[in-house]
């Protein structure tokens, strides 16, 4: 799936809170300030000031270290982030040493007990200089191994991970190849992250929990607003949407075994992960084409007809841009085109993930995406460009408030677009379908694609952060990394590996938001409140029919609800905007459930005669003999 942002609010990114040296410059450092309500909102606008500037320098760092992976731009992020926990170490201490309490409890703007109420939990000296160098450097390094590593089909032949890797997990139909090259990258990302990633783990909850949490997994779910009840309501979550997804697996699985037979798939068992036309089997819309109800209806898969169309990256970003300027929002400033990385670059390597990137002076926005001519790359343009207009939606909020209402926000947003534009209705109007056909077979053709994303997305955004939440409080230590994952990926999303894995392999760390240390469970939030947030923009939209057809495109009324969405960053609690908005201060599954309810009914009907579940758990295929020898088949 698509990344996502990379900002730094004081709240999520000024982490960990490492101690200070104090060898920042006197402009970065906090005056004195008196115990009275006049120096606290003093005390605000200056911090606010000055992050712009610490911020926009730290960021800076970042991307050209992700835009150049050279050993010199990797020291230059190290130290950069080095002064950035300096300067976040200054303030917080500042914060808390001079405004107590009961001060911070008088201020008439909850906007204000908000941001002081949040920097004083920084301030904690909690790891020595070398032990803060050293975690820096193992972010940097597990980074740099991530998006350089190659696997060698034959001798003397490369495969990167955003080229030829990704090309034949979604379009190989051969088990050997598929298996080749699903082993071949989690052995070759994985094994040489294992040691740093529990050297990470072990430095991370050091800092944590130094400053009052229990482990890094309870500071992460302490950024919502409703953490002391997180965990139990993203467990309702997923029990409420598990139904739908035990239809889709038991559906895609009896295809599979049509394709594979019954030497690779049991019809009682987890499906092999590498089949599903994705390397992390989060996905699989890539094999969409063995499941289409009705191949002869039109291809919802507008690829070819982009390609045909001459479409290239710049095109597909300012085809995004129309969209969200037709809802009355902002178009992107010019540092966006002159600053952005939208094609990969040939003289060097870079990180492919595609990412949003906030520079912190209200006017430097970019992206940084591999972006090839697919109709699933121009989805992650409109989602990477979601991000970007919640950035410039709040710009001119105080640097602590720059960030989404809840992390699922952020990732929802562009996710919300694209539920408009991959619409037969859309793709009509932009003249890249002939046709807006709407029968119910073709409504049952589109909606499955979808579910192959959606709702097969469902449990592996559960789970990642399930796994790293024990990895954290150490129920899950080093080693048990690899038996853990795989035990929560068959329990949760019915998927085993294709071969035998051992605690040799780091299996985990073969998958981009380990290893870059992104939390997860935002994703799983934004894919159910995407939906939520679907429904009121239509309403708003005056669309009749199916919420599936909607197309909120040029709908002023739509971007206006959605404006009143962004605009405040993550200045009020979440509950409290989501109530303001869309009449609700809970994310619930409704939406998405009345969305996929036409292709549910149809699944389960499919489905009278199959086993949901994979009660055969610990079943796994066997390795065939020829592999990999017959890698061309």
């Amino acid at each position: 799936m698509a990344a996502g942002q990379k900002s730094l609010p004081w709240l999520i990114f000024l982490w960990p809170l490492l101690g200070c040296s104090c060898a920042l410059p006197e402009s970065w450092l906090p005056g004195e300030y008196a115990n009275s309500t006049s120096d606290v909102l003093r005390f605000l606008s200056d911090f606010n000031s000055t992050a712009e500037e610490v911020f926009s320098f730290a960021v800076s760092a970042s991307w050209n270290f992700e835009t150049n992976l050279t050993d010199y731009n990797s020291k230059v992020q190290v130290e950069a982030f080095l002064e950035l926990d300096d300067f976040s170490e200054a303030w917080g201490t500042k914060a808390k040493t001079v405004f107590p309490d009961e001060l911070i409890d008088s201020l008439p703007d909850p906007k204000d007990k908000r941001l002081i109420g949040g920097m004083k939990i920084l301030g904690s000296a909690n790891l020595q200089k070398h032990e803060r160098e050293e975690l820096n450097i193992i972010l940097s390094n597990m980074s740099r191994i991530y998006s350089t590593v190659e696997i060698s089909p034959q001798p003397n032949v490369s495969w990167s991970l955003d080229s030829e890797i990704d090309e034949t997990m979604a379009k190989s139909r051969s088990y050997n190849l598929l298996l080749f090259t699903w082993e071949a990258w989690h052995n070759t990302a994985g094994v040489p992250l294992k040691k740093l990633y529990s050297r990470f783990v072990e430095l991370s909850n050091k800092a944590s929990r130094a400053d009052g949490f229990a482990d890094t997994g309870a500071w992460w779910r302490s950024w919502d607003d409703d953490s002391e009840t997180f965990e139990q309501d993203m467990d309702n979550l997923y029990k409420t949407i598990q139904p739908l997804y035990l239809h889709l697996h038991a559906f895609v699985r009896r295809k599979l075994y049509n394709q594979y037979g019954s030497k690779y798939i049991n019809l009682k068992g987890p499906i092999p992960a590498h089949l599903l036309g994705n390397m992390w089997a989060q996905t699989w819309n890539n094999i969409y084409d063995l499941m289409i109800p009705f191949p002869g209806k039109v291809n919802v898969d507008v690829t070819d007809e982009m390609v045909r169309q001459g479409y290239n990256a710049t095109h597909m970003f300012r085809v995004a841009e129309e969209f969200f300027t037709s809802l009355g929002l902002m178009e992107m400033p010019k540092e966006f085109w002159e600053g952005s990385m939208i094609v990969k670059p040939n003289d060097r390597d870079v990180v492919c993930h595609a990412s949003a990137w906030d520079f912190y002076n209200r006017k430097d926005f970019r992206i940084k995406q591999c972006t090839k001519v697919t109709m699933d790359e121009f989805f992650t343009v409109h989602h990477e460009m979601g991000h970007i207009q919640y950035y410039l939606q709040y710009k001119n909020q105080p640097v602590g408030f720059r960030d989404g209402a809840n992390p699922g926000f952020h990732e929802a947003i562009g996710d919300l677009m694209a539920l408009s534009v991959s619409t037969p209705k859309h793709l009509h109007k932009i003249n890249l379908m002939k046709s807006a056909e709407s029968d119910e077979e073709t409504n049952l053709n589109f909606l499955l694609n979808m579910a192959l994303q959606k709702i097969a997305f469902l449990p592996f955004g559960y789970l990642v952060d399930l796994w790293r939440w024990g990895v954290f409080s150490e129920k899950t230590p080093p080693e048990r990394y690899n038996a853990d994952w795989w035990y929560l990926r068959t329990k949760y999303q019915g998927i085993c590996p294709p071969i035998r894995r051992t605690e040799e392999q780091f299996d985990p760390g073969a998958k981009f938001h380990i290893p870059n240390n992104t939390p997860y469970i935002r994703y799983f939030v934004s894919f159910i409140l995407q939906f939520q947030l679907h429904e009121k923009l239509c309403e708003a939209a005056n669309h009749t029919g199916p919420l599936h057809t909607c197309d909120i495109y040029r709908s002023k009324e739509a971007g206006t609800i959605l404006k009143k969405i962004l605009e405040p960053g993550s200045s009020r609690p979440w509950p409290e905007l989501l109530q303001e908005t869309i009449g609700t201060n809970k994310i619930d599954a409704s939406s998405l459930m009345k969305y996929f309810d036409p292709v549910i009914r149809w699944l389960e009907k499919q489905n009278v005669n199959e086993t949901l579940g994979w009660p055969d758990f610990m079943w796994l295929p066997p390795t065939p003999e020829d592999y990999p020898e017959n890698i061309k088949a």
